[in-house]
């Protein structure tokens, strides 16, 4: 088993030399607008997941899959001249989910900032059901010291 440091490395340098290769190697024309977000390698250095993102929509997003699926040997091949190790990895292709949980939370940040916004507009003209300050005042507070011994707090 090799270690997570050296896993890590390997990740990294098979994230760039894929990201290369799909620029320079492969001519499928599916796979231009696929971006290599990153990669992850197991602890036995076997397999590893790449994932990509492909800017455009869904047809665009299952041509560069196929594209991918067609190019893994290519992509593997280039791996393994580019990597000093013994056994080449397989290569996985897996959708990156990042930017759509990204935007989904931005939306969903922009939805409570509105809520805030209109919770602060019914609060700026309202006022006070009974009393602005309902806890115990200052005449309290001597009141209960002189009763108790104590000095009166400042």
């Amino acid at each position: 088993m090799a270690d997570q440091a050296r896993a890590a490395r390997l990740a990294q340098r098979i994230k760039v030399v894929v990201a290369q290769a799909l620029g320079r190697v492969v001519k499928d024309p599916r796979v231009e607008p696929v971006t290599v977000t990153d990669a992850r390698v197991t602890a036995d250095l076997q397999q590893a997941t790449v994932y990509y993102t492909v800017f455009g929509d869904d047809e665009a997003k299952a041509a560069a899959a196929q594209g991918l699926e067609k190019a893994r040997g290519v992509l593997r091949k280039e791996v393994g001249k580019n990597l000093t190790i013994r056994l080449t990895p397989t290569l996985d292709f897996v959708p990156d989910e990042v930017p759509v949980n990204a935007s989904h939370l931005e939306e969903v940040l922009r939805a409570a900032k509105a809520r805030d916004a209109e919770v602060a507009a019914l609060a700026e003209g309202a006022a006070y059901a009974g009393e602005a300050d309902p806890y115990k005042k200052v005449a309290d507070e001597d009141e209960s010291d002189e009763q108790t011994g104590e000095e009166p707090r400042a």
